[in-house]
């Protein structure tokens, strides 16, 4: 496996010639590329197989890979190879191999995202996910296409979906607010939820693993004359009561009031109204009771990022939430060129956060309730042979109450109370001037509620095939993000909001290849730079602290994957990211030109994987964190670490899979901030049944 190593490394020093550096960086990405190659990424025989033969296989990494429907790059159905954006996708599949739980959970192994959050890694750890210099808030979430972010405070926590529902995840990298408006501004992750099937079909699995692992799932799918569901459920609980140690603090213990318990539900019924219409409704409810045990206290350096922790056996944290949308869809004129889409939507998020140690005088509970109306109606439009046009309307309407009942005095005051509204015109054109070049240009304006918010975003994006197998692209992307009602409104006994506030705004560019490798493998290497401007941040330099724009980040990076095939049924991929975020402008002198905290760090993928067409896969794959400060001065950091797993999928029978997972092989145990531990070596098996 070393000599396979070192032979894809030497390949790649020799496809590109840079500077010494340069050479470097893509000597560490050709140790680590690409999406994580599964059994989708293997043809069928053309014959059937037989007991005696294994089906033989065509090699499709590349076209596998470039063939891949994608939403987020067009606000339409296309393919990898269309989009001038770099778009990367895990797909149910290998989510499935891998033994994902949650989306948080699937996004470990892409490139282009920091994915690891800033809390843990049990299955309910908060998500933090961090794109070419942008921090949660600044990366907006989709789900099917329209956006779940949360208005009140910002982001949206991914460890609350689990993946028994979802088909496909598509992370875009370098902002989208030309087709989707606020919050897109450093990227777009856009989560796919499962058709119906054409026949009826139940899945049912169970999954063990350590530390009181628990989870069983049910979907049935099927179609019935007009009318097709899908309709499902998910159980995951777990104790994570893991031992682990400080050494900074000199601590050692057991994780404790660290427990969680997931309830989820999903619906999605769509109806024929003839051969040209199609009517969908479809729901979430996303339930989660969890312990939240806090961190243990770094006590050097005096003040420091870790110092205020504390350990809390009795803190709770409950969530409820319910994502509904009706969507129509007709097919106008004669033909499949002319799409018309209408939906509204409405989301409803209920968070409770119960502080309930220390003293009686001391102990809160913090109370946010949203509520979200919105509406997109979209046409999407091949009105000649080589031109495309997509344009349409969004409409958001975000409530939302966030306040504090003191158990001591009984007494409940309220933080704010109010309310976005948020609209927007926008446009997409795509012209293909010859089957090997196509330029895209865009135009979105957005109307707001807020005295600032406001705000147009341009796009243009180029694509040339130079050849069969080099594919070049180019993009300029226009990004903002609205402030948060929590930043506008707060109320608190240290800070107030500021209703003045601008809008965060971006620039974010992107020059990158596809090169296909002969007919074994294809590599994706991508150049960017993200500018965002007018940050938010807290500014303590006065009486009151409150929120100010006063910071500009510029990040620069490589994105660089390679998936190869290494002998029949023998897979392997690498991925290399590389984030060079620096504080350009601030109110404290000493951040400048330093490092953005936690944003920087670099990432590198790999895995090896065995798999064959009749379903059979066996991986071990790496993921490697480089070291990142955790504060704006740079003057405290963490230390990198390297993970080792061993991912595994075996059909025992036509309706019957065992799937297993060792993740920290190696049991590496780090912190992903200041007193906040890791899980450490864990295990999963499951059986999945289908009937």
């Amino acid at each position: 496996m070393q000599n396979i190593l070192f032979n894809c490394c030497w390949a790649m020093k020799v496809i590109v010639s840079m500077s010494a550096m340069t050479t470097l960086i893509l000597w560490n990405d050709a140790v680590c590329g690409g999406e994580i190659p599964q059994p989708e990424k293997i043809a069928q025989s053309t014959s059937p197989p037989t007991d005696e033969q294994e089906p033989p296989i065509e090699i499709t990494v590349t076209g596998e890979i470039l063939n891949q429907p994608v939403f987020s790059p067009f606000r339409r159905e296309g393919t990898v190879k269309d989009s001038t954006r770099p778009v990367y996708v895990i797909t149910g599949e290998e989510m499935e191999a891998q033994g994902v739980r949650t989306v948080r959970e699937a996004l470990h192994f892409l490139p282009g995202i920091l994915p690891d959050g800033t809390v843990g890694t049990e299955v309910n750890a908060l998500s933090g996910q961090f794109i070419r210099g942008s921090n949660s808030e600044q990366v907006l979430i989709l789900l099917d296409g329209r956006p779940i972010n949360n208005l009140g405070s910002g982001s949206f926590d991914l460890s609350e979906i689990t993946t028994n529902n979802i088909e496909r995840v598509e992370v875009l990298p370098g902002g989208g607010s030309t087709l989707y408006g606020s919050d897109a501004i450093g990227g777009v992750i856009n989560i796919i939820t499962r058709r119906p099937t054409e026949k009826v079909t139940t899945q049912a699995g169970v999954t063990f693993g350590a530390y009181g692992l628990n989870q069983q799932t049910i979907n049935n799918s099927g179609k019935a004359g007009d009318i097709s569901w899908v309709v499902g459920y998910n159980r995951t609980q777990a104790d994570n009561n893991y031992p682990f140690s400080i050494p900074e603090a000199n601590f050692e213990g057991t994780r404790k009031n660290n427990d969680t318990l997931y309830n989820n539900f999903n619906v999605k019924l769509e109806t024929n109204l003839g051969k040209r219409n199609t009517l969908t409704v479809s729901s979430l409810y996303l339930s989660k009771d969890q312990g939240v045990p806090g961190g243990v206290p770094i006590p050097e350096p005096l003040f420091g990022q870790g110092y205020f922790n504390s350990l809390t056996d009795n803190n709770r944290k409950y969530t409820d939430q319910v994502l509904t949308d009706l969507t129509w869809n007709s097919k106008l004129g004669g033909g499949d060129d002319s799409l018309l889409t209408a939906r509204v939507y409405a989301d409803f998020l209920n968070t409770r956060f119960d502080n309930r140690s220390g003293t009686l005088s001391s102990q809160r509970r913090f109370d946010n309730e949203q509520t979200s109306y919105g509406i997109q109606t979209q046409h999407s439009w091949k009105f000649a042979k080589n031109q495309t046009l997509v344009y349409g309307f969004d409409y958001r309407n975000v409530s939302a109450r966030n306040s504090t009942f003191n158990y001591s005095t009984e007494q409940q005051t309220l933080s704010y109370d109010d309310s976005i509204s948020q609209g927007a015109l926008f446009a997409r054109y795509e012209i293909n001037f010859t089957p090997s070049f196509s330029v895209n240009l865009g135009l979105r304006q957005d109307f707001s509620s807020l005295a600032n918010g406001s705000f147009t975003s341009p796009s243009v994006g180029a694509r040339w095939a130079i050849s069969d197998s080099t594919n070049l692209r180019a993009n300029y992307i226009r990004n903002f993000r609205a402030p948060t009602l929590f930043n506008l409104y707060g109320r608190g006994s240290t800070f107030v909001g500021n209703p003045n506030l601008r809008p965060e705004n971006g620039d974010s560019y992107d020059i990158g290849i596809d090169q296909k490798l002969w007919d074994f493998g294809l590599l994706r290497l991508t150049f960017f730079s993200n500018t965002i401007s007018d940050l938010i941040a807290y500014n303590f330099a006065v009486p009151v602290a409150t929120y100010e724009n006063i910071g500009l980040v510029r990040t620069r990076g490589i994105e660089a994957v390679l998936n190869v095939q290494l002998a029949k049924n023998v897979y392997a991929f690498v991925n290399y990211t590389l984030n060079d975020p620096r504080i350009k402008e601030s109110v404290n002198s000493a951040e400048k030109d330093k490092e953005l905290r936690f944003a920087g760090a670099d990432s590198l993928n790999l895995g090896i994987s065995y798999e064959t067409p009749l379903g059979l896969y066996a991986g071990i794959l790496m993921h490697s964190l480089g070291a990142y400060p955790t504060n704006n001065t740079n003057t405290e950091s963490l230390s990198g670490y390297t993970t080792f797993d061993f991912k595994t999928r075996i059909p025992l029978n036509d309706n019957l899979i065992l799937t297993g997972s060792v993740d920290n092989i190696f049991n590496q145990r780090y912190q992903l901030f200041p007193g906040y531990p890791d899980a450490g070596r864990v295990f999963q098996v499951g059986f999945n049944a289908t009937f």
